[in-house]
């Protein structure tokens, strides 16, 4: 299947309105955010603390009288900067593109599948700066099969989990985690499609360097092609 296919294949997939949040919340609700480095606003806010970052995000959900910001798909981002895991001084390989959908709302907050899926993998990505709790599902559908990365869960979200446990669409899986557990991060979701795991077990990277956005572009379509915010 051809990038441009599968992308499409997403988007017909989307038009069953599926969601990972409780589907009784409105699109109405959600607000786009913006956290990129060409956002002026945010020159002023310390985006290495979680606690103050995490103000900034729920003063402009609150100002769009909305529940839910979201956003961020090939987003160049300054939040990384503080990490090791990310940070590097050349511009070409310094991982700072961001790969995923996040949905910025409370810890704790139930996740859902958005389609019918086993579970590939899962673990604890502990790096400062990472995941967190990670569950990976594997979808075969109409014969295609890819995957669909859920990052920055609670810890009690991977205690009963098992490799090859079935979901069905709209089944719960996880719950959100806070900054204590996330990666240090104000409580979001990071949602990312993956056609090719490429060996990865709970984990797959989702921020890219500039030198290989190319590829990971194609292998990692804007999952809002699925949840069409």
């Amino acid at each position: 299947m051809t990038t441009i296919s599968f992308e499409q294949f997403l988007v017909d997939l989307g038009k069953q309105s599926l969601s990972v949040l409780d589907a009784n919340i409105k699109k109405s609700d959600y607000v786009a955010l913006d956290l990129s480095v060409t956002n002026e606003n945010l020159k002023t806010v310390d985006v290495s603390s979680s606690e103050k970052l995490g103000n900034y995000i729920d003063r402009h959900i609150a100002m769009n009288q909305a529940k839910i910001a979201y956003g961020g798909y090939i987003e160049t981002r300054g939040i990384y900067n503080r990490s090791d895991y990310f940070n590097d001084q050349n511009p070409e390989t310094e991982r700072n593109i961001h790969l995923g959908l996040d949905l910025w709302i409370a810890a704790e907050t139930p996740i859902y599948t958005p389609l019918d899926g086993e579970v590939h993998s899962f673990q604890n990505n502990t790096n400062f700066g990472d995941y967190g709790p990670t569950i990976i599902l594997k979808h075969t559908i109409e014969n295609v099969t890819f995957y669909t990365l859920y990052g920055h869960l609670s810890l009690t979200s991977l205690n009963d989990i098992q490799v090859g446990q079935q979901f069905k669409k709209g089944d719960q899986i996880a719950t959100l985690g806070d900054a204590r557990v996330n990666g240090d991060y104000p409580p979001h979701l990071h949602f990312q499609v993956i056609r090719d795991m490429q060996e990865y077990q709970g984990d797959y990277p989702g921020v890219s360097s500039q030198k290989d956005l190319k590829f990971y572009k194609e292998n990692c379509p804007d999952p809002n092609l699925l949840l069409q915010l």
